[in-house]
């Protein structure tokens, strides 16, 4: 049911313009990752934006996880992680994909 309510506009923490950064950020291969763990049924789903800046401008590219954690911490902990290896993978491409 939660998921109808999101889709058709009812409540639901991540639907917020402004997303709470959990545990900080992490520079990696000149991209800064931000974990951003939201709170989904009693636990906390992985999630996190990787930004940089490319000619001039500020490219944001969102992700999200199934993963889910006991605490905050620990989602952004691996929210940190995933957004390292999605780097990794893809590099700028990431920003393409929009």
């Amino acid at each position: 049911m939660s998921f109808l309510k999101r889709l058709f506009g009812g409540g639901g923490s991540r639907q917020s313009s402004k997303e709470e950064v959990v545990g900080g950020s992490q520079e990696h291969k000149g991209f800064t990752i931000r974990a951003t763990p939201f709170a989904e049924d009693g636990q906390y789903q992985t999630c996190g934006v990787i930004s940089k800046e490319v000619d001039g401008t500020v490219k944001e590219h969102r992700f999200v996880r199934a993963d889910r954690f006991p605490s905050a911490d620990l989602a952004a902990e691996h929210a940190l992680r995933k957004g390292k290896q999605i780097i990794d993978e893809q590099g700028d491409w990431i920003f393409s994909q929009q």
